[in-house]
């Protein structure tokens, strides 16, 4: 009662000394925050705090003689770093706790000394961290340090686990862990290092105690005996038990199908789930646990914040690639509605180059719109529209979204419109990964159509079409001298076009397309022919364009080309940006937390490559992929997008061509080549994409060689670690279990298998990623380069649209393109998935703080940064020399850097290669 009543006091105590006192903005200078801070603490709750935590703060009065002491240093960042509008109430929590008795206990565990009761390791005892409350919760980022001392047994043997209990109301975020053990008989201090990197709450959300261990390493069968039930007790929390729904503090990572996209109660809004069914093979997503709906129990409710994944992988709201993260969700909820709002109505389309021009020259003045949706919005949203606005424009107004020019018009603005460039951005554009051989002639279709709905399968593109663009050769001719390569969208479109172009209250327009393309004798890449195809059994829905001749202009093969680059950006967005990457790694992520230990090398070696990415997943889920959301409203699949996503994961995906080499392989525009260190020849050295890359995929494989064996001597050790198998088998049957049949799936029987799965999924989540979302702004941020969707199909001679064309051929070309609001919301969330964050964590910089001491491992992993400071000055070189390389620049002067491993600065640099997806 006395406590209680105590408390009372205080509170109210704490609550006058706040009157008055103003809440930062959020966007003030860490100078103002500062001020605010200490503000917030009168020296008069001070001096009542520190005086009762000297009264109530633990202490050991037990007899001490058997124990030592071993002095440590933990570093933590107290919430309030994240929850600066909650300062009140943390002053009242802080006075809570010194009242109630509450802090922070550490425990150390012998790594090598068991107890006989318990079978784990000895404990040491139970300590304090002391004055906790002393250290103000900061409002800017900052770790804080607590000096330590922990006590042990004599005969306690080297630590190797600690366990932490929190008895705070707040939750913190638990960095490290360092101690100095004493001195031993050669007189040298030894160092224990124990990252953390985790959210600590209050001891009752948690049904067990949260356990740490050293950055030491170890196999499953080679884990020191005080520490092998930890371990399993560690991953078991981790899977937890598949049921009830998820909190906010859960750490548990288990799979779920695609199931929460749209609203069955809605019928605008329903979506068929993905994953779990022939129809909608997809890739598993992390279980949240939602509620489902009355009427369809097989849907999760959708929720207006963001969905559960475990506490570790959210952003802690510090880094600078955290603040793009909320930049792109304010957008999606803020600049969205209210660029719709102003550009929907009226003239609603672009009649000429100029007004696109003008997004970047003169921007879109926005404050009455920006100011309507910050007073209907949700304000828990953590950034001010206006903001956004800012963050993006080119000036420091903040009702002005002026764009940033792209790279393809910066240096020449007609340079787009060129053939060559139409080509070149094939294999140096934001989606080089799809364009493939030319081996047979004509073209046939490989889709299953017993109904007849497609008409005859063989393409309409002829000899005659391409041969006048061979420089005299044959077709066969070019077929044998492998000149001839195709973009081949028409099997993958064909069957959901006609329901595209049939949506009711969406304006788009679409064909299925193939592209032909010569590599003619200065290696340079140039179209030759364009089919566009609709559903039409009679053969009449094929037209063939081919480039007009004389350098003319020709506006019919201007619209051939842009339905082509429409095609490409859906199945860039869908399949080789989120499918390929985003997607299809978050099974590799919750596989990996459920059956590698934290102390298993290969945990260590993979967490880097993940970080961050479920977050981003989640929040694309909310934002981006669902129902309603940017994609469907501005890309031309509209509510067919995740099909289309669901279709070409099914059609494409197959986890032995997801690495480089294999899928240069697949494509044919590599042949086996045994004297490469890759392995691979290219069929053409000018392919920036594969060029650049290759270089990365063999970095990548030389350290991951290097790091397995430090770990493993063997194949069979390989074999036997019984975590590693778990591992494999159950990204192929739980995460990737619409494929677990399917053939591509090497078997984890050896040391070169191993070093092929963990370069292939390393490669997936940094240069894959890089290659395909890093560029996105330097070509889609115009949109006449790369249309986004198309409203108008190509127009028929002797038609009153013909007659448009012919008349106002510019005029016509863009209106056939996206309207304003469409083409601007794209812009908006491009820029922002192409920057490069302040603190942006690049391949080959180190991990985390402390990540390993192992010196084998060390010495590899400076070898492998090495060898990436060598692939970035090739890719120096390769950009100098444009005479050998001229696919490298183009007509557009847009040198090849997306796979040049760091960016000198932040920002839209178009170069840089991150740890992982986290963007």
């Amino acid at each position: 009662m006395l406590a209680s009543e105590s408390t009372k006091r205080l509170t109210v105590l704490v609550k006058k000394s706040r009157r008055g006192v103003q809440q930062p903005d959020v966007m003030g200078s860490q100078k103002h925050m500062r001020s605010l801070a200490v503000r917030a603490s009168s020296s008069r709750i001070e001096t009542v705090i520190k005086g009762l935590q000297n009264l109530l703060h633990f202490s050991e009065n037990a007899d001490t003689t058997d124990y030592v002491s071993v002095e440590g240093v933990l570093t933590v960042r107290k919430r309030s770093v994240l929850n600066w509008m909650d300062i009140n109430s943390d002053i009242v929590d802080d006075a809570e706790d010194a009242l109630l008795d509450r802090k922070v206990l550490l425990q150390l565990v012998s790594s090598d000394q068991v107890d006989p009761g318990t079978k784990i390791g000895k404990l040491g005892k139970e300590c304090e961290v002391l004055n906790w409350n002393l250290v103000q919760d900061s409002l800017i980022s900052e770790d804080v340090t607590y000096p330590v001392t922990l006590l042990v047994p004599k005969d306690f043997g080297t630590p190797g686990a600690f366990i932490v209990r929190n008895k705070h109301m707040n939750e913190f975020f638990l960095k490290s862990l360092s101690l100095t053990l004493p001195d031993n008989s050669s007189g040298n201090k030894t160092q224990v290092f124990f990252p953390c990197n985790s959210w600590v709450y209050n001891e009752k959300k948690y049904q067990c105690n949260r356990i740490f261990f050293s950055n030491q390493a170890f196999l499953t069968d080679q884990t020191p005996p005080g520490l092998v039930q930890l371990r399993e007790t560690e991953m078991m929390n981790l899977r937890g038990d598949g049921l009830g729904e998820r909190q906010v503090w859960d750490r548990i990572y288990d799979y779920a199908i695609y199931n929460d996209l749209g609203d069955p109660t809605k019928p605008e809004d329903k979506r068929p789930n993905l994953g779990g069914s022939e129809e909608f093979p997809y890739p598993r997503r992390c279980r949240t646990g939602r509620p489902v709906y009355d009427v369809d129990p097989t849907m999760e409710r959708r929720v207006l914040r963001n969905f559960y994944i475990p506490r570790d992988e959210i952003f802690d709201g510090v880094k600078q690639s955290d603040f793009l993260v909320d930049q792109l969700t304010s957008a999606a909820h803020n600049l969205v509605p209210a660029i719709e709002q102003l550009l929907s109505g009226g003239n609603n389309e672009f009649r000429s180059f100029k007004e696109v021009r003008n997004l970047y020259e003169e921007g879109l003045h926005l404050a009455e719109q920006l100011q309507q949706v910050k007073d209907t919005k949700d304000q828990t949203q953590k950034m001010d529209p206006f903001q956004v606005v800012k963050n993006l424009g080119a000036d420091d107004r903040q009702d002005v979204l002026k764009f940033t020019i792209p790279q393809v018009i910066s240096y020449d603005e007609e340079g787009w419109k060129e053939d060559e460039e139409f080509a070149r951005q094939r294999i140096a554009g934001n989606n080089p990964i799809l364009i493939k051989l030319l081996t047979s002639f004509p073209i046939v279709s490989e889709l299953n159509d017993p109904e007849g709905r497609y008409g005859d399968p063989t393409s309409a593109i002829t000899h005659s079409h391409i041969e006048p663009y061979l420089e005299g050769m044959s077709v066969e001719q070019a077929l044998e001298a492998k000149k001839l390569y195709v973009l081949d969208y028409h099997d993958l479109y064909l069957p959901v076009v006609k329901q595209i172009n049939e949506l009711e209250s969406f304006d788009s327009q679409t064909y299925a397309t193939r592209s032909i393309f010569f590599l003619n004798k200065n290696n340079v890449l140039k179209p030759c022919a364009i089919e566009l195809a609709l559903e039409d059994s009679t053969g009449r829905g094929k037209r063939v364009f081919t480039p007009p001749k004389n350098n003319q202009r020709d506006w019919m093969w201007d619209l051939a080309k842009a339905h082509v680059c429409t095609n490409d950006a859906g199945v860039h967005q869908l399949y080789s940006h989120w499918t390929r990457t985003h997607a299809s790694v978050e099974p590799f992520i919750i596989a990996t937390n459920r059956q590698l230990s934290v102390m298993h090398p290969l945990n260590i070696l993979l967490q880097p490559h993940f970080k961050n990415t479920m977050n981003i997943n989640a929040r694309a889920r909310l934002l981006l992929i669902s129902a309603n959301g940017v994609i469907e409203k501005c890309f031309t699949p509209g509510k067919f997008a995740m099909q289309i996503s669901s279709l070409l994961y099914g059609a494409l995906w197959r986890f032995d061509e997801q690495g480089l080499p294999n899928d240069l392989l697949k494509r044919g525009m590599a042949v086996k080549d045994a004297t490469s260190e890759s392995g691979v020849k290219l069929q053409f050295e000018d392919y920036p994409y594969a060029r650049d890359g290759l270089d990365l995929w063999c970095a990548f494989k030389s350290w991951v060689t290097d790091y397995i064996n430090v770990y493993y001597a063997s194949d069979k050790i390989v074999q036997q670690d019984m975590e590693l198998q778990e591992w494999w088998s159950e990204i192929r049957t739980k995460g990737h279990a619409d494929k677990k049949d399917a053939p591509g799936w090497p078997s984890l029987n050896s040391k070169a298998n191993l070093v092929e799965i963990l370069t292939t999924i390393i490669w997936i989540s940094s240069a894959h990623h890089a290659a395909v979302n890093f560029g996105q702004y330097a070509y889609i941020g115009y949109m006449p380069n790369v249309p986004v969707i198309m409203r108008r199909l190509v127009p028929e001679v002797g038609t009153k649209e013909h007659s448009q064309l012919l008349s106002s051929p510019e005029q016509f070309f863009l209106q056939s393109h996206g309207r304003p609001w469409q083409t601007t919301i794209v812009m908006a969330i491009v820029e922002i998935l192409s920057k490069h964050a302040q603190d942006e964590e690049y391949i080959g910089e180190s991990f985390i703080e402390g990540w390993t001491d192992n010196k084998q491992v060390l010495d590899a992993f400076q070898k492998f940064d090495e060898k990436l400071q060598k692939a970035g000055e090739a890719i120096k070189e390769r950009n100098a020399t444009t005479e050998r390389f001229p696919n490298r620049w183009g007509p557009t002067k847009v040198p090849y850097t997306l796979l040049y491993p760091k960016s000198d600065k932040p920002g839209l640099t178009g170069m840089g290669v991150p740890n992982s997806i986290s963007i």
